[in-house]
């Protein structure tokens, strides 16, 4: 009888230790590239309105989740009365302002923390609000957490 028991436990054992394949969770966490997104590893995101472009850059490119970010907004025509937040693209995860400073006319920069998700895939939307020719302005970037393919 005791050996039954412990032939159980073995076998039980061994079945959890099958579920653990690293290769099958490296695959399932690995999406394809949305080139719909900001893909920061290649340059800055532009996005245009008006006669003006701008563009974002968030450092490091991977967008790691509750890690300091390096944010600079680039812009093509002086643009003043900046400001930004970060929220979930498709599910609520609060509304984070982002700190900007002028460094000149045409750029400017801060930091951002923001938290991670569990679903794995968390699509942040950027929310870029200015004023230019009289005018307030907003830009939306979309870009992915904790990207893969940076």
């Amino acid at each position: 009888m005791h050996i039954i028991i412990k032939s159980a436990v073995l076998v039980i054992s061994s079945m959890f230790l099958v579920a653990c394949d690293n290769t099958k969770n490296i695959s399932e966490n690995t999406f394809p590239k949305d080139l719909t997104l900001c893909q920061f590893s290649t340059g800055e995101c532009y996005k245009n309105v008006a006669d003006i472009s701008v563009g974002l850059m968030i450092d490091p490119v991977h967008t790691p989740s509750e890690k300091p970010l390096n944010i600079t907004l680039k812009s093509t025509q002086a643009i003043t009365n900046i400001s930004m937040r970060i929220e979930g693209r498709d599910m609520f995860m609060g509304v984070i302002p982002v700190s900007l400073s002028s460094v000149t006319d045409n750029e400017s920069q801060g930091t951002l923390i923001f938290g991670s998700c569990s679903s794995n895939y968390m699509v942040w939307r950027a929310f870029v609000t200015f004023d230019y020719q009289n005018q307030q302005r907003t830009l939306m970037y979309d870009f992915l957490a904790d990207n893969p393919n940076p």
